[in-house]
């Protein structure tokens, strides 16, 4: 069996901020991906829901996003009307197998969270004096990230970095949100578990993220889009395939892409 395993923000689905980082203004060719209140707030091109549907109709499709259980499951279009049988949440705290969480996965990580890195509270005690400016939120009281009014400084950001590592715990910055992370959750080891659990024989992957990398260097075939934060770091002794296009129309990319690699191939 073959898996595709893919972040989902700015990989595959665009916010409307993300729309409008990239000037992408019409919707003409966009379906909704997400609902918040009511409201349409992220999305995908038609061609690209189609293909992730006949991906995932004929491989294991797993998301894997730093999104809450909770978050993701507002991504109906995803979460409610592709076939899943996995989702990697929480930046790999959690597996989602048929709906619920795993909870030998689950014991799996707390156990390591105690064992290898300074507790969530008293990390955010540790940076409260640092100038970040922007809106912290706790994410299931497993990491934290700010919502950022204006972009840091390299000088903060090579400082908060130092920090994190120093407690067993990294960041990322993903558009306006700087996460802090720590080090056991981790979507590479959730993605591993799942590969070993159903006897995975190829894995492609796609995501954005410096916290993407962690499962992408575990797939046999990683493609990566060209805006993201993953394409302008130094992931030396990895090979990346990078998308031409940028936005929404990178998410569109990717998927054909992958069907091109692996679906299209057997059918």
């Amino acid at each position: 069996m073959e898996m595709f395993a893919s972040d989902l923000d700015r990989t595959l689905i665009y916010s409307d901020r993300a729309l409008a980082d990239f000037n992408e203004t019409g919707k003409d060719n966009l379906m909704s991906a997400e609902f918040k209140d009511g409201r349409e707030v992220a999305h995908m091109t038609r061609k690209a829901a189609e293909t992730l549907r006949q991906l995932a109709e004929n491989m294991l499709f797993v998301p894997v996003t730093t999104r809450t259980f909770a978050q993701f499951n507002r991504v109906s279009l995803i979460s409610q009307s592709i076939p899943l049988t996995y989702a990697v949440t929480s930046n790999g705290a959690n597996i989602i197998y048929k709906g619920r969480p795993l909870d030998e996965w689950t014991h799996l990580v707390h156990d390591r969270l105690h064992r290898e890195c300074m507790d969530i509270e008293e990390l955010t005690e540790k940076i409260s004096g640092v100038n970040i400016n922007g809106v912290i939120k706790n994410a299931e009281n497993l990491f934290f990230y700010y919502i950022l009014e204006e972009m840091l400084s390299e000088d903060t950001i090579h400082f908060v970095k130092n920090i994190a590592i120093e407690s067993g715990w990294r960041i990322s910055i993903q558009g306006r949100k700087l996460y802090f992370m720590p080090n056991p959750i981790c979507k590479g080891e959730a993605v591993k578990f799942i590969k070993q659990r159903e006897n995975i024989s190829s894995v492609y992957g796609a995501g954005d993220s410096i916290l993407d990398h962690d499962f992408l260097k575990e797939c046999d075939f990683s493609i990566v889009p060209s805006h993201g934060e993953l394409a302008n770091e130094n992931t030396e002794g990895f090979s990346y395939t990078y998308t031409k296009n940028r936005g929404v129309m990178a998410g569109e990319e990717i998927l054909l892409e992958i069907a091109k690699k692996c679906l299209f191939m057997h059918i």
